[in-house]
């Protein structure tokens, strides 16, 4: 008799351990699901904003213009309609602009982003009514922003690749009077020879006093890394 009523305790215990077993599963179950449609959600509005911010962008992108140099894409102004405030045209804009960034690899095949900016400034300047001849940019590269002052051939034997910032370092100096200046401290750091450069291109024994001087001829130091 005992070991019947042993044999049934034992059953029961084990039925009841089992059903909390396939309560609890069932329970971790609900809580998954609920964590899964968290999960969604949160990425189908990440993803949502992603966009709506993409076509944000393209359409601003569309509505750029480039009234004097043509660069990257970023290089654009956008027009507006009521100006209150305008710089005085009969002065000298004396900018200096410092780089020091290279493009990553992916984008090698695109114009340096420093340089991008520096002409999407001088198009802010332009297309707020300054002169040409009043626009007096100098541009200082040291560190890895220096690849992209070199020649075609130099550049294609680095990168197995031609130069695209060429055409708008020639536009530069041909339609601003633009002046490029290399660090040569970081010339030599990049191992980076003399004659690899644009003939454009002037050596300075570093870009700091090349930064230094020039702000006390006046200049505006302006760093258009992004």
């Amino acid at each position: 008799m005992r070991k019947q009523l042993f044999a049934l305790l034992i059953l029961s215990f084990s039925f009841v351990f089992a059903n909390g077993q396939t309560m609890m599963s069932e329970s971790l179950r609900l809580k998954k699901d609920s964590a899964l449609k968290v999960a969604i959600h949160k990425d189908s509005v990440k993803i949502e904003k992603e966009f709506t911010t993409a076509a944000k962008w393209d359409n601003l992108f569309s509505k750029l213009e480039y009234p004097l140099l043509k660069g990257g894409k970023f290089s654009g102004v956008l027009p507006v309609k009521k100006v209150t405030e305008t710089p005085d045209p009969k002065i000298d804009y004396k900018i200096l602009f410092e780089m020091v960034k290279d493009n990553p690899d992916s984008m090698k095949n695109e114009i340096l982003s420093g340089l991008d900016e520096a002409t999407r400034v001088i198009n802010l300047h332009y297309a707020a009514g300054v002169p040409i001849k009043k626009i007096v940019p100098i541009i200082v590269a040291h560190g890895g922003a220096e690849f992209a002052f070199m020649n075609n051939e130099a550049y294609q034997k680095r990168y197995k690749m031609d130069n695209p910032n060429i055409k708008l370092i020639n536009d530069l100096e041909t339609l601003v009077g633009a002046k490029f200046i290399i660090c040569e401290q970081a010339m030599l750091m990049k191992g980076i020879k003399p004659e690899e450069f644009l003939p454009s291109v002037k050596l300075s024994l570093t870009a700091q006093t090349v930064i230094t001087s020039y702000q006390l001829k006046g200049y505006v130091l302006m760093n258009v890394d992004r």
